[in-house]
């Protein structure tokens, strides 16, 4: 890098570029402090701010007293379309079958209660604030990482009183039971930001500093036009591939 020295923002920068260009291979060790120095004519404190930096945006690993790592990244790769396709749920399949192949998530911290809509998730659905609602809260952890957490809302008129209001709810999931009532989703609606995690956010799906979170809001639609349900999920953003497939 020719001219004045470079920060270490500048020196994270080439080694990201040069990872992302495959010169360091996943799981192969980048250059060592010293050889970082010499390369960039950098002092110690700059290469060490630099491969902080590297290791807070979630490229590399490093343990006490070794050098960094690449970290091996085996996205989730999330189809939209397909995944919500009635021919998944609707023949008693996982949605998450969809999204990986080679691994099952385990759901954690699992809740199922009614509780009193509050004002966006009333809106949401059609309903009067206060209105009772059936709540599933969880949070997916996959290869020992929690990567999703999720608040499905039904609206209890629907709900209560089926397996949907019960921990398990049975091949096929909410979808092919609300099928069975007659209100299977037809269509859903998908809203998506980015944003970063809230500290509790951050804490229970262990988050790199400065990694943020994708806030996917979905509502489901029967064939009369009524949303059936409203999940609202914090995606890891370090783990997850967004795929929108949508013909012309």
């Amino acid at each position: 890098m020719a001219g004045s020295k470079p920060g270490y923002k500048e020196i994270a920068d080439e080694l990201r570029m040069q990872i992302e260009r495959g010169k360091y291979q996943p799981g192969e060790q980048i250059p060592s402090q010293s050889a970082l120095m010499a390369e960039f004519k950098a002092g110690r404190e700059t290469v060490t701010k630099a491969l902080q930096l590297l290791q807070d945006l979630g490229l590399t690993v490093s343990a006490q007293g070794r050098p960094a790592t690449v970290r091996e990244f085996k996205p989730i790769r999330r189809p939209a379309v397909a995944r919500l396709s009635k021919s998944v749920w609707g023949g008693g399949a996982s949605m998450w079958s969809v999204d990986v192949q080679d691994a099952k998530p385990v759901v954690a911290g699992l809740e199922v209660r009614a509780v009193e809509a509050a004002p966006r998730v009333a809106e949401a659905l059609g309903i009067r604030r206060g209105e009772s609602v059936i709540l599933r809260s969880r949070h997916y952890v996959l290869r020992g990482k929690p990567v999703l957490m999720s608040d499905s809302f039904l609206p209890a008129d629907l709900a209560a009183g089926t397996p949907i209001a019960q921990d398990d709810t049975g091949q096929g999931g909410v979808y092919a039971r609300l099928e069975e009532l007659g209100h299977g989703p037809v269509r859903f609606k998908e809203e998506v930001r980015a944003r970063m995690p809230y500290r509790a956010e951050a804490a229970l799906l262990q988050l790199q500093p400065g990694t943020p979170v994708v806030c996917i809001v979905r509502s489901a639609f029967d064939a009369e036009g009524r949303v059936v349900e409203v999940n609202d999920m914090v995606l890891d953003g370090g783990s997850y591939i967004l795929d929108y497939v949508i013909d012309a």
